[in-house]
C-alpha cells in the first residue's frame, strides 16, 4: 500500500519512553478523545499512540488499528495484552488494496493519522477511505514529521483531504507545523 513504509525495526525506536517529552499522547489528544468513542488509527506501528488512545476511550470505546506490517501488529498485540487493553483494540492488516475498513462506514468518531500520510502512494484513496469511515461531524487529526515532510508536500495533502470532503478546522500556521484537524461535515 505504501511506497515508503517504515520497517519494523524502526518501530522499536519509536517506542522509546523519552519520546513523551516531544510527543505526549495525553496532551496531543486532549479534548479530542472521550470515553466510549471509536477511534481509527491507520499506520499504528507498534502502538505508541494506540495504548494511550485505548485508555482514553475506556472500556466502552474501541480503537481500530490498521497497519501493513504484520510484525508491527504482532508487537502491538503483545503490548496491549500486557497492558490489559487488548479487548479495546481491534487489529487489522492492510494490503495493497486498502485499509479494509469499509465495514466502519459512518462509525468512526476520530481518525488519527500520525507520521504516516507521506507513506501513502495514493493519498486521494486514503483520505476518501477515512472520510467514508467517519461519522457525520467526525474528526481526523493529521500530523506529519517536519524534518521528513516539506511544507509544500503537507499543503498538497491538505488539498487532497479537502477534495475528499474533509473540512479543515484550522489552516494557516498548522500547515507550517505539519499538524491539521479536519472534520467530516455533519449534514
Amino acid at each position: 500500500m505504501a511506497h515508503r513504509v517504515c520497517p519494523p525495526f524502526i518501530g522499536y525506536f519509536l517506542l522509546n519512553p523519552l519520546r513523551r517529552l516531544i510527543e505526549n499522547p495525553d496532551r496531543m489528544f486532549r479534548g479530542l478523545v472521550r470515553e466510549g468513542m471509536t477511534v481509527l488509527e491507520p499506520g499504528c506501528g507498534m502502538g505508541y499512540f494506540t495504548l494511550p488512545l485505548a485508555r482514553m476511550v475506556g472500556a466502552s470505546g474501541r480503537v481500530v488499528v490498521v497497519d501493513i506490517e504484520p510484525k508491527m501488529l504482532a508487537v502491538l498485540e503483545k503490548r496491549a495484552t500486557k497492558a490489559g487493553l487488548a479487548e479495546r483494540i481491534e487489529r487489522r492488516l492492510a494490503d495493497v488494496g486498502g485499509f479494509k475498513i469499509a465495514d466502519l462506514a459512518g462509525k468512526v468518531d476520530l481518525a488519527v493519522a500520525i507520521h504516516m500520510v507521506h507513506e501513502m502512494p495514493d493519498q486521494a484513496t486514503f483520505f476518501a477511505e477515512i472520510e467514508k469511515a467517519l461519522s457525520p461531524g467526525g474528526k481526523m487529526l493529521v500530523i506529519e514529521p517536519r524534518g521528513h515532510v516539506k511544507q509544500a508536500e503537507f499543503g498538497e495533502s491538505l488539498r487532497i483531504a479537502k477534495a475528499s470532503g474533509l473540512v479543515p478546522l484550522q489552516e494557516g500556521s498548522s500547515v507550517k507545523a505539519r499538524r491539521l484537524l479536519l472534520q467530516k461535515p455533519a449534514g
